[in-house]
């Protein structure tokens, strides 16, 4: 037999269509214009760490975008301004308690602003959907100073490895501190974020720019972006936008790279998104997932809770 009912409550589904209600005011009050950008596109995203799905349609293959970023920079370089949207957005794979390959992105873009100004204005409008306490901010070398009593712009493998009490289960002769340091944030550090009051984590490593300017802070270089967490789940991700088109063309190369080696897919440049960086107004932008935030809102333990029809019920 068919299991043909949604997954949702209606409940669930009246607290989302309130959300969004919620979301529009808000961006209304600010006076932030809202957009609606393609789904389908001939590129997408380079990240080695993300996959697009992809339609065929007759001889040509179009990728459902990972997220609205590109489009919404092309309107904010012909001059838009401040510019929000409600997106759907798709990536392979992903598919847990808390992912689904289609999910609901809340993404805008602020002129003239920094990305510690956008801080503020993501605080508020979490304040408002959750009523939460006022969130903390820590950079990301102060966080493993505070959590794991290492630097880690000074840091060793070594020194590393002694801050888990248990063995990893692979091979860790090998890794280097990256390596070590992600593995730390992901089993030690991000699950313990964000419990008593949302925490937003700034300044990352410069490797993990993706879209972000970068900068040099104490002698060393630091990408000015920031995540914001609560309940051990990252909610939102947020730059101050690199306006500099060769330099996200050195980056988009490099992210080629990678998935050369990885023997994944290499996809083509986009050639339209790297001419309207040109002409990128100085700007901060962050995402924000809707379909988590309602899973916070609601206390909702599985992301299927809370959508009506989750991948594995269509």
């Amino acid at each position: 037999m068919f299991a043909w009912r949604p997954t949702a409550s209606f409940e669930h589904l009246q607290a989302r269509a309130a959300l969004l209600a919620t979301i529009r005011q808000f961006f209304a009050k600010h006076r932030i214009l809202e957009v609606e950008t393609p789904l389908l596109a001939q590129t997408t995203i380079l990240d080695p760490n993300i996959e697009s799905l992809q339609v065929v349609d007759g001889q040509q293959t179009y990728f459902l975008q990972t997220s609205p970023e590109f489009f919404m920079k092309r309107l904010l370089a012909a001059g838009s301004g401040s510019i929000f949207q409600v997106s759907k957005a798709f990536r392979q794979g992903e598919h847990s308690y808390r992912h689904n390959p289609e999910f609901t992105l809340l993404e805008w873009y602020r002129t003239d602003w920094d990305y510690k100004q956008l801080m503020t204005e993501v605080a508020e409008l979490i304040q408002l959907v959750l009523a939460t306490k006022p969130a903390k901010r820590l950079s990301y070398r102060a966080l493993y100073l505070d959590t794991l009593g290492i630097d880690p712009w000074h840091t060793t493998p070594a020194e590393c490895r002694a801050c888990i009490s248990e063995p990893a289960d692979v091979d860790t002769e090998r890794w280097t501190v990256d390596v070590w340091l992600d593995y730390l944030f992901a089993t030690a550090i991000e699950p313990k974020l964000g419990w008593q009051t949302p925490v937003f984590i700034y300044d990352y490593p410069e490797r993990l720019a993706a879209l972000a300017e970068c900068t040099t802070i104490d002698g060393n270089r630091v990408a000015k972006r920031f995540e914001l967490y609560i309940n051990g789940v990252e909610l939102a991700n947020g730059f101050q936008e690199l306006t500099d088109a060769e330099e996200q063309r050195k980056r988009f190369f490099a992210e080629q790279a990678s998935r050369e080696a990885q023997a994944q897919s290499i996809l083509p440049i986009d050639e339209k998104f790297l001419q309207a960086l040109n002409n990128l107004p100085r700007c901060a932008g962050v995402a924000l997932g809707v379909d988590r935030l309602l899973m916070l809102k609601s206390s909702a333990q599985q992301i299927d809770e809370v959508l009506a029809f989750p991948i594995n019920s269509v």
